[in-house]
């Protein structure tokens, strides 16, 4: 049992994922990607996963997805229940039939997630004809459909463009269409805004919004910008090392991070403060440090060497989650050994 089993949001709860381990095996040995990794997602409802890079953020997505590559990646323990079944244990065509039908994915980048040698209608028809049993006109129909609902204008147009055609604010969109062209539970979008301007940000941003309100669907986001988390999640998982290490409402996080890696996130996040004479910039505080290599971890807490407020504890052992109290009532974890 894990701490998210004791709580009750009163909500839902369509996927729950449960100590969670994924390695890659390579010649300089076993690199522990996601690390006993713990949350539940709900109806509705958005979860975002932040961290820096290299904190298995992406890794996480892909296993819940079962796309890990192998030979050299693989899960090796914990479960995925996805309404009560754990796809851990799914046949790979039992999968297939979950995979971009119930649960879909939006990849980081666009322009390598299409191919570029068809057209996009093409790649939104494949995945409709796949999971659903209509006829060729029907599934044309609802890949000009799908075009239409991601904003997308002159669909019957730009069913028939290939990749390399569209700019990546519509290649985004297309990415998109093809996630939710088969009505999904859940859709993880894995930085669905990296590489776009500030406006195109914005209005992807405010389409998936959009979106989730039409169909009801769960949203998984996967970024490194706690603005975008701030702007659309209900709930928040930080990751840092492939473990988590904080993980509670936005609220809650955004008004009383605990985590000093939490709290480091949020101090680099630029901010305009009032002054006397005007709007004066902040000074940003970095992190000291990279993330460690993961072949070789420290002993203790993995954030011991980065953090200022490190204590002997901290390099003795790492930190269990543990709950603590939040301003919501709704549970707040944490981990870290100091007194909260």
């Amino acid at each position: 049992m894990t701490l998210m089993d004791k709580i009750d949001y009163s909500m839902d709860k369509i996927l729950e994922v449960k100590n969670l381990r994924t390695s890659f095996f390579t010649d300089a040995g076993e690199l522990k990607a996601v690390d006993d990794v713990s949350f539940n997602v709900y109806s509705g409802k958005t979860l975002g996963i932040v961290g820096e890079s290299g904190c298995g953020k992406s890794v996480t997505s892909l296993s819940l997805m079962r796309l890990i590559p192998s030979p050299s990646g693989k899960i090796i323990g914990g479960e995925i229940l996805y309404k009560g079944r754990n796809l851990l244990e799914l046949k790979p065509h039992e999968m297939r039939s979950i995979r971009g039908n119930e649960i879909s994915m939006i990849f980081q980048e666009p322009m390598t997630s299409l191919n570029p040698v068809f057209t996009v209608g093409y790649q939104i028809r494949e995945v409709i004809g796949l999971h659903q049993d209509l006829s060729r006109k029907e599934v044309h129909d609802q890949a000009i459909e799908m075009l239409k609902l991601v904003g997308i204008p002159s669909p019957e147009k730009r069913i028939h463009d290939y990749p390399h055609h569209l700019s990546g604010g519509m290649r985004q969109r297309v990415m998109i269409a093809m996630a939710l062209s088969c009505n999904p539970q859940i859709l993880i979008a894995d930085e669905p805004t990296t590489a776009l301007d500030v406006t195109i940000q914005a209005q992807i941003l405010e389409l998936l919004k959009e979106l989730q309100q039409k169909v009801g669907m769960a949203l998984i986001l996967i970024t490194h910008d706690l603005g975008v988390v701030a702007e659309i999640a209900d709930e928040v998982a930080v990751m840092y090392a492939g473990r988590v290490v904080e993980q509670g409402l936005v609220r809650d996080i955004f008004s009383r991070p605990q985590m000093p890696y939490t709290q480091g996130l949020l101090n680099s996040i630029p901010v305009l403060s009032r002054h006397s004479s005007g709007r004066v910039k902040k000074r940003l505080e970095a992190i000291p440090g990279i993330v460690p290599n993961m072949l070789s971890l420290p002993e203790g807490c993995r954030f011991q060497d980065r953090c200022s407020y490190a204590i002997d504890l901290c390099k003795e052992r790492e930190p269990d989650l543990r709950i603590v109290a939040s301003q919501s009532g709704i549970p707040h974890f944490i981990r870290c050994a100091r007194d909260i």
